[in-house]
Formats: structure tokens, sequence, C-alpha cells
């Protein structure tokens, strides 16, 4: 099973320099919590409902700030080809909901976990242990995902 077999296709997108005000009301009509950032024809970042109620909301910052204030430049992305086990351990061991799938340099999709969960569903391949496991990992206090050093085979997925 590879990344594109699971993704949400043709994510929406945004401009570093668009309000948070904006890049909100993008994800309330997309029914979506992630939109990459696109400056210049390329993916410099990603701002998640949590980015905006942390380091917005929360912060105090002015709702018409300039997202890429806030947003997270830390991108953690796959190729369309990488297989889904590797997508897992990407999420678990960064501690993130989302991955951005590319295709050279184009963002092209967004798997998340209710795209892990859909795929269970599905009859995908992908088995409910594995992705308990995965979103066991990103919820983890910081610090204790990296710490825990554990060895076992359902460890390592």
């Amino acid at each position: 099973m590879k990344a594109a077999d699971i993704m949400t296709k043709n994510p929406c997108f945004c401009s570093s320099n668009d309000s948070i005000t904006s890049v909100a009301k993008t994800m309330r009509d997309n029914d979506c919590g992630a939109v990459p950032i696109v400056d210049n024809d390329r993916v410099v970042g990603i701002v998640t409902d949590r980015d905006l109620v942390i380091r917005g909301l929360a912060t105090g910052t002015n709702p018409a700030a300039m997202v890429g204030e806030i947003a997270t430049r830390n991108l953690c992305s796959v190729r369309t080809d990488s297989d889904v086990k590797d997508v897992e351990r990407l999420m678990s061991d960064n501690q993130v909901r989302r991955v951005l799938v590319m295709d050279g340099d184009k963002c092209v999709g967004i798997v998340s976990q209710a795209d892990l969960a859909r795929a269970i569903e599905r009859g995908d391949g992908i088995s409910d242990r594995e992705v308990g496991i995965v979103v066991e990992r990103i919820s983890e206090k910081r610090g204790r995902a990296a710490s825990r050093g554990d060895t076992s085979p359902q460890a390592r997925l």
C-alpha cells in the first residue's frame, strides 16, 4: 500500500501572506484541519487547526496577522510511492497527525490519521492495531516517544 492510495488528494493551499482569519475560513469551508503554505510554487510550511489555536488565539495574535507567523516550517513529507508503513513511522517518530505527499516539489495530497482509519474500513491492508499504535505514539507527551527505548517488533511497526 502506497501513500498515494490512501491520501486525501488536491489539498487547499494558502500563502504565508494570507491572514490567519482567511486560512481559518478556508479550513471551515473545505472541512480540513491543515493547509499547506505555498510561496513562489514551493511548499514552505503548513498551518494546522492546532497552530491557529496554540500559536495564534492562545498567544493573542491578531487574527489579521499573516499565517506565516504561526505556521509550522519543519515539514514531514513523503513521496507518492512511499509505503504506508513509512508514513506511519514518520507520523509516530515526529508526533504529527498529518504528512504531506509530494510529487517532486509539488504537494499532491495529505495523509492524516483519519486517512489511515478510512483505509482500515476499506480493507486496504492496514490493521486497526497498527493505526492504534501510531495514534498512541503521536499522542504521547513530547519526549516520551524518543526516550521510550521500546525495541519490540510491535514498536517498530
